[in-house]
């Protein structure tokens, strides 16, 4: 699917802070947690470090210059070849611009980025409960069965 000509999807980069913050509160919405995207945002200094990282990706889709979908990925260096892969930690796209092809715009914008670097896969974690997540990714990629996800305290 193509994304609509009205929309734009671009990489973000330390002179975006407008647009990286822009895409917490897109974030904070989808996901109903503004407490988490929005409650402690990180200093602008932060930002533009995180976001001159080459291994930390942030795409946002915008409409009309306000972002209404984004993704943010993670390159994972390995160390048993020499090849990366890439991990969505967050996709979401506000409820009122969903179904027209903007997130699987975003996965498509993340692969060459992927392929550049000398990533081989991307990879990304669903809820069971999120039944247009799977579609999209079922659509896009091959599911493994049996993974689970645990967080491990750093205390």
């Amino acid at each position: 699917m193509a994304l609509p000509s009205d929309y734009e999807v671009r990489r973000l980069g330390p002179e975006d802070l407008a647009d990286v913050r822009g895409m917490l509160r897109c974030f904070g919405e989808a996901f109903e947690d503004a407490t988490t995207y929005l409650g402690e945002q990180p200093s602008d200094r932060y930002l533009r470090e995180l976001l001159g990282d080459l291994s930390f990706v942030a795409l946002g889709a915008l409409a009309g210059g306000e972002v209404v979908g984004g993704l943010v990925a993670y390159e994972l260096r390995k160390f048993e070849r020499e090849r990366s892969e890439f991990y969505i930690y967050d996709l979401a796209v506000l409820e009122a611009f969903r179904r027209r092809g903007i997130a699987t715009a975003l996965i498509g914008a993340l692969k060459p980025i992927a392929r550049a670097a000398g990533g081989w896969v991307i990879f990304v974690q669903a809820d069971a409960v999120d039944a247009p997540a799977l579609a999209l990714y079922d659509a896009l990629g091959v599911r493994e069965d049996g993974v689970f996800h645990f967080d491990i305290a750093v205390d």
